[in-house]
Parts: structure tokens; sequence; C-alpha cells
């Protein structure tokens, strides 16, 4: 065990060490600067704010203060924000994504699993025609389109839910069906097919003939065994989640990451493109690492390597 995580966390630091150094690399490469103006800044102005932000220095001494930068937790200062740093903005912007995230990711759990077991053990009958049919429409319906519609027919037309903002319970129900819609609908078919195939298992059959009761059969024997593929998707769905979809915030004007991420694009706000980037693939790469342990609690059939 102790011999798996140290060699993982030294996976994690390598593949975000490539991260930083790629997306390093890429936004450099990008014509122009962040001061880059249609009317452009005077020389005299030009030269004094790249040498406030050290970008006159040489690319390779901008890399590697930058990487010690993000070793120490410091993301550096926003270009287009006077005395605003990088952390400064998701401390300010990851309470409200964490908040819809969290709430998309345990509608996906509870309502997205279950669904799946159900449609499995409903195999051709309605229920399992009329969760495949919802679960289609979700992996189909790109986030985008769901959430336009649900602020058409919800806000404008029913005007039931409020249409932007996050300050009530209210304002958290149509973002959290458009968030977590995709996802809910893969896991749902994710989870019945595997369902499926397990049910197929002779182990299983050998339970059935032993006498065990159905509800044991499934959700002691089964159960464990189809979820292994499900938490394999779990893990990066999750981050993703909690990390926040960019379009949705920005459809909902929910004041979270996706909000400065999308700012940042439009004003060559580098750092903080580079530092959202960063955030979001540091809890992709803890979300792997918690997924992998999970397996060995699921099954204890798979064994970490010690």
């Amino acid at each position: 065990m102790g011999r798996f995580l140290v060699k993982r966390t030294l996976t994690m630091a390598v593949t975000l060490l490539v991260i930083i150094t790629i997306t390093f690399i890429m936004m450099h490469a990008i014509p122009g600067g962040p001061f880059t103006r249609e009317k452009q800044l005077p020389d005299a102005v030009l030269e004094a704010l790249n040498k406030k932000y050290h970008l006159d220095d040489p690319l390779w001494k901008q890399y590697v203060d930058y990487v010690k930068g993000v070793l120490t937790f410091n993301l550096g200062p926003s270009f287009q924000r006077a005395g605003v740093t990088v952390n400064t903005l998701i401390e300010e912007g990851f309470p409200a994504t964490l908040k819809i995230g969290l709430a998309a990711v345990l509608v996906v759990i509870f309502v997205g699993i279950p669904l799946g077991i159900i449609s499995a053990l409903k195999q051709n009958k309605w229920q399992d025609g009329l969760v495949m049919f919802i679960a289609t429409l979700g992996v189909t319906i790109p986030s985008f389109v769901m959430a336009t519609g649900i602020i058409y027919i919800f806000s404008a037309k029913l005007n039931v839910l409020p249409s932007n903002g996050l300050t009530s319970w209210k304002h958290m129900i149509g973002p959290v069906i458009a968030l977590s819609g995709f996802s809910l609908s893969f896991v749902a078919r994710l989870t019945r097919s595997s369902m499926l195939e397990v049910l197929q298992q002779d182990y299983i059959r050998t339970a059935r003939a032993k006498g065990l009761s159905n509800n044991k059969v499934i959700y002691k024997h089964a159960l464990k065994n189809a979820l292994i593929p499900v938490v394999t998707y779990l893990g990066p769905m999750i981050a993703s989640l909690l990390t926040g979809s960019f379009v949705i915030e920005k459809v909902f004007a929910i004041p979270g990451m996706g909000k400065h991420f999308v700012e940042s694009v439009g004003n060559r706000d580098y750092t903080v493109l580079m530092g959202i980037t960063i955030f979001y693939a540091l809890f992709l790469v803890i979300m792997v690492l918690i997924v992998d342990i999970l397996y060995s609690v699921i099954d204890p059939r798979i064994k970490m390597e010690d």
C-alpha cells in the first residue's frame, strides 16, 4: 500500500509537470500577448507592463519561475485585474462551482446508478424502455442546449425557476439538471450494461442455485462487481463536475470558476487560463488515485501493488 501510494504520487507529480509545461508552451505560442489590443498601447507603457510582470525575461526563466510558483501554490497575478491574483479568483469562484458540482455529483450517483439497476432488472419491460429513453435523450442533447431549454421553458414561459445567479436552492435546480444530464444518463446506461453482464456470470447462477434470496444475490454478489466500470467513470466525472462546466456557468450567470475562465480567454489573461487549467488537472489526478484505491474496497480480489 505504501509503495503503491508513493509510486502513484510520483506519477501524479510527473503528469502535472507535463500539463504545466504544455500549458505554458501553448499560452506563449499564441500570437500576440496579454496586453495586445486593437488600439496598440504606447511602446513605453507596453515595456513597463512587460517589465512589471517579468514578461521581458528569457522564456526559460519565465518557465522556471512559474513552476516554482506552482510548487508553492502561487499561481501568479492576473494580467488584466490590477492587484488580483489567480489564487484569489479561484478562491472566489470555486465555492459556487463546488456547490452546483457537488449537487450534480449526488444526483448522478443516487439517481443514475439506481436507474441503471432498475433497467437491468426489468430488462425488455416498460421500466427498461423508459429509463433507456431518458438516458438516450440525456446523452444526445448537449448540456448548453438543455440549459437554454430549461431557461426558456421554466424561467421565461412558466416563470417557476430563476434564470441566473445562485442565491437560493431554486437557483440550483436548472444548473444542476443541465450539468448532470449527460453524466447521469451515461452512468445509468453503463450500470445497466455492466449489471446485465454480471448477472450472466456462473457465480451468480451458482448463488441462485444455493437458494440465496434474490436481493442477496443482486446487492451482495452482483452489484459490487457491476460497479467497477462505473467507479472508473465516476473518478474523472466527479473532478469535471466539481471544477465546473464553463458553459453552464456562463448560461446561468453563475459567479464560478467558469466565469473567470471564459473572461480570461477573451482578455488574454494567460495566468488565469493556466491557473484554472492546472487546478482542474490536480483535481483530476487526485480523483483517479481515489478511484484506484476504491477498486480494492469494492472488490477485495483487486489488490494494489505493494
